[in-house]
């Protein structure tokens, strides 16, 4: 297809009257929407404005909420995996508590670049900070973290379940 006088005077009024692209292309017959699009520019034809309606303020509804605001949870820095949950625990008697210390680590403090496939990869505080390093204990081959943070890491299914169910 080849932009002939004719074709060109015709695409010139059928833009002035305001017709679209593909309005064009259906009226001329042959020529795609982007042919006449790429042949509007290269004529320099003006873009046309469209009428602008006069905006009508309508008044805004005001709706009540539909449940009462939510306390949000405090936000929280870093690794969360070793920090204490932000939900109370009901408080336990203290005969009946029989919970066994919580397991103190010696972390190697290992660096991206001092990682290997034998290493643990857990993160420890905020990759952002200065301080951040991973816990670099040993590791077994083929699992990434150190016998401490594979319990955190992996959880068995069943008690994936009971502890979404406690909640």
């Amino acid at each position: 297809m080849s932009w002939t006088e004719e074709r060109v005077e015709r695409l010139k009024a059928l833009w002035a009257e305001g017709l679209s692209a593909s309005q064009i292309a259906g009226e001329l017959g042959g020529v795609t929407r982007n042919a006449v699009i790429g042949k509007v520019h290269r004529l320099g034809l003006s873009g046309r404005s469209k009428p602008q309606a006069q905006p009508t303020a309508r008044p805004r509804k005001t709706r009540e909420p539909t449940h009462p605001m939510r306390p949000s949870a405090p936000a929280s820095v870093g690794n969360t995996a070793l920090k204490a949950d932000v939900e109370e625990l009901p408080a336990a008697e203290p005969e009946a508590k029989t919970s066994p210390r919580p397991e103190v680590i010696d972390f190697e403090r290992a660096t991206i670049l001092t990682l290997t496939e034998h290493t643990c990869k857990w993160p420890i505080g905020d990759p952002s900070r200065e301080d951040f390093f991973f816990c670099g204990r040993h590791s077994e081959a083929g699992i990434p973290y150190c016998a401490h943070h594979a319990r955190i890491a992996y959880q068995p299914a069943h008690d994936r379940r009971r502890d979404r169910k406690a909640s």
